[in-house]
């Protein structure tokens, strides 16, 4: 029998075959990563309670990004899952429309996405660089995120919902950086932990490294980012010095949305407005709070809801911070809608002065590009067009024990750092957010939503006060700290009654203004900064031949 080698053909029956791991190894690759991607990303933020899992919802992605796949499969996969995740993240959307969701699902989903490909150009041209090259790189690409989520409060008229750092609104030890960076600076920190985890495993799973070589010093670099602000921010967290506020009683009227302003039923929402105010009035408090467009016609327009609301407030004897609408100009060819925030005194009725919102919901309140984006209201209902306000002075709210500045906020506008912090800087020691979730059902909407509103105070330094129709109605401290939320006795959000906060506040903070409301996003211009930098540094710099000692 010859020794001499067997040659084989594809035919060969008794030649070895690939497993199916080998055939089939790209697209077990993607759909893995696709599921863990999606997975990750989703239970990372409200209402699911499982923050933890922000700190490593990228390092699949990134991780495979060191294997070098083709740019077509990654890139494919990695929008995919981006779209899909963010679908299920705005899921509440279908309450209102089905075609809006899917719409405003795969941008979000598409814009984040982009992030993923500079992960796939940048990572694999790291291997064989010294740490800190590599560490640089890492700053770059979290710098580049942030770039993208702060893109998002502006493009297309601006819809910031859900940045990363929204994770961690239960978690408010990381958060304090905020009152520095803003938002931002947390959601850096979560993206370089990220491309931390996935640097180590790497090194432990594909460059076989032994002894003090497995260590990664991208992790420990990440480890130090993740610890080094919350040990910063202790000392303000601590030795608080909390002084009694305000008593503020919440109406939560929990009026369906398809009745809402349906003429026929305004009088019946009316008296219920009536009915639970004079129940909070027993209560005795500073003042009471009703939600985002509560009353079925314009206060400010409309004399009967003017009055209406003035002759309540004179009878329990408490002023009232209302939302509603405000019209200018009434019958005339430049009529103006806005909607509004209003302060109603038991002495003076219903204050001339009054807030109109400023950052209005694309393809909700109002077509951006009307003439080249009508057709999108064949997927999407806008009703009439409401003009946007432009003064971010607060209002003054005379109370027995003083008068507060309360700086409004209407529904989605505190998802914008950038309203609050103006606010404050005129003068607000109060934040409040009038809101009506009613639109988007019992689902994970509220939650979602109130997460902005604990960013929000702790970069400002200022307590919030939130009142919506139905769900998540309470207060935050100037921490973060959710100090109390108007439950029934089942502990649901959702449901119709009132309820009386105490509000107070840290006196170290008052009249004080914190680092980011001084200086605004300067974050965000060191981070264009790093990505700058970070980029410069690989098309510039060859990576070297031979493997890093590290």
């Amino acid at each position: 029998m010859s020794n001499q080698a067997t040659i084989t053909t594809p035919d060969d029956p008794y030649a070895d075959q690939p497993s199916f791991w080998e055939r089939q190894r790209t697209e077990v690759w993607a759909a893995g990563i696709f599921v863990l991607t999606v997975v990750l990303t989703v239970v990372s933020f409200p209402p699911f309670n499982a923050p933890e899992f922000a700190y490593a919802f990228a390092a699949p992605a990134i991780f495979w990004a060191y294997l070098r796949p083709s740019f077509r499969v990654y890139a494919g996969t990695m929008f995919a899952a981006q779209i899909v995740a963010w679908c299920i993240n705005l899921s509440w959307l279908h309450h209102v429309t089905w075609g809006g969701l899917a719409l405003l699902g795969a941008f979000v989903g598409m814009w984040i996405g982009l992030w993923y490909l500079a992960v796939w150009w940048a990572v694999p041209l790291l291997q064989n660089r010294k740490p800190m090259q590599r560490v640089l790189v890492m700053i770059g690409l979290a710098g580049t995120w942030v770039l993208i989520e702060w893109s998002r409060t502006w493009l297309f008229g601006g819809f910031p919902w859900l940045p990363l750092s929204a994770t961690q609104w239960k978690r408010s030890i990381l958060l304090q950086i905020s009152a520095i960076t803003g938002a931002y600076g947390v959601s850096f920190i979560l993206i370089v932990f990220n491309l931390g985890i996935a640097a180590y495993a790497h090194r432990l799973l594909r460059e076989a490294k032994h002894g003090l070589k497995k260590r990664s010093p991208e992790f420990m670099f990440a480890l130090l980012v993740l610890m080094f602000p919350s040990f910063l921010m202790l000392g303000d967290t601590f030795r608080q010095q909390r002084a009694e506020f305000a008593r503020i009683a919440l109406v939560q009227p929990y009026v369906p949305q398809n009745l809402k302003w349906d003429p026929e039923e305004g009088r019946e929402i009316a008296a219920t407005i009536e009915q639970l105010t004079l129940k909070a009035a027993r209560d005795w408090p500073d003042a009471i709070f009703w939600p985002e467009a509560v009353t079925p016609w314009a206060v400010r327009g409309d004399p009967y809801t003017r009055d209406f609301v003035a002759s309540l407030s004179a009878r329990i004897n408490t002023p009232i911070v209302l939302g509603s609408i405000a019209i200018e100009r009434l019958n005339e060819p430049d009529e103006a809608w806005y909607n509004g925030v209003f302060v109603v005194t038991p002495e003076g009725g219903v204050a001339d002065a009054y807030y109109a919102k400023r950052r209005l919901v694309p393809f909700g309140e109002y077509v951006p590009l009307r003439p080249v984006l009508n057709w999108i209201e064949k997927f999407v209902p806008v009703g009439g067009d409401f003009l946007p306000g432009a003064d971010p002075r607060p209002l003054l709210l005379p109370m027995q024990r003083g008068v507060a500045v309360i700086g409004p906020l209407i529904c989605y506008e505190d998802t914008f750092p950038q309203l609050a912090r103006s606010s404050v800087r005129t003068g607000a020691d109060l934040l409040t957010v009038q809101t009506n979730n009613g639109w988007f059902g019992e689902g994970g909407a509220a939650y979602q939503h109130a997460a902005h509103s604990v960013l929000r105070a702790i970069e400002t330094r200022r307590p919030v006060v939130r009142v919506g129709n139905g769900g998540w109605s309470g207060w935050i401290d100037e921490y973060g700290n959710v100090r109390d939320v108007m439950t029934d006795a089942n502990g649901s959000i959702y449901f119709r009654g009132v309820h009386t906060v105490a509000v107070t506040r840290d006196r170290r903070w008052v009249g004080r203004e914190s680092f980011y409301v001084q200086h605004g996003d300067w974050f965000v211009l060191a981070c264009a900064g790093f990505a700058t930098f970070a980029f410069s540094l690989l098309r510039l710099t060859p990576a070297p031949k031979e493997p890093s000692p590290l």
